[in-house]
């Protein structure tokens, strides 16, 4: 029995895709205009449709993953992974500019005089130094 699962699962990756086309045609409990099927039937089967397609592109892309040479695989896991890391890099630094920016405003609000208003000139000239570095 495993066995002919083996075989189905290699059919429906040749690259032709579905080992038996116009399957869902043939069956009349598959046609819309069937009067036995609920419209919510209808598209419970539909999603089911559309859930078998990607199962196979799943196993082809798989499929075609196997076959590749593994080194091949890993050089772009490595590129994936480094610009990954970049991108994480790069969020964690603008959250941390804008945390930044708002303990300077919040910090201003709280201090209003500050020493003469001088506060509030350092912190827009703060907010207008991050504003570059982070662009």
């Amino acid at each position: 029995m495993a066995e002919d699962n083996d075989l189905d699962i290699g059919a429906s990756t040749t690259p032709g895709g579905d080992p038996n086309p116009g399957a869902a045609a043939r069956n009349p409990l598959l046609e819309p205009s069937n009067p036995l099927v609920t419209d919510l039937e209808q598209e419970v089967l539909d999603e089911y449709a559309r859930l078998l397609d990607n199962l196979h592109k799943l196993s082809s892309s798989l499929a075609d993953l196997a076959g590749s040479p593994a080194s091949l695989t890993l050089d772009g896991l490595r590129m994936l992974e480094r610009k990954t890391a970049t991108v994480y890099t790069l969020l964690k630094a603008s959250v941390y500019s804008i945390v930044l920016q708002q303990q300077i405003i919040n910090d201003g609000e709280a201090n209003p005089g500050g020493g003469g208003g001088g506060g509030d000139v350092q912190s827009m000239s703060m907010l207008e130094g991050d504003d570059t570095v982070t662009n």
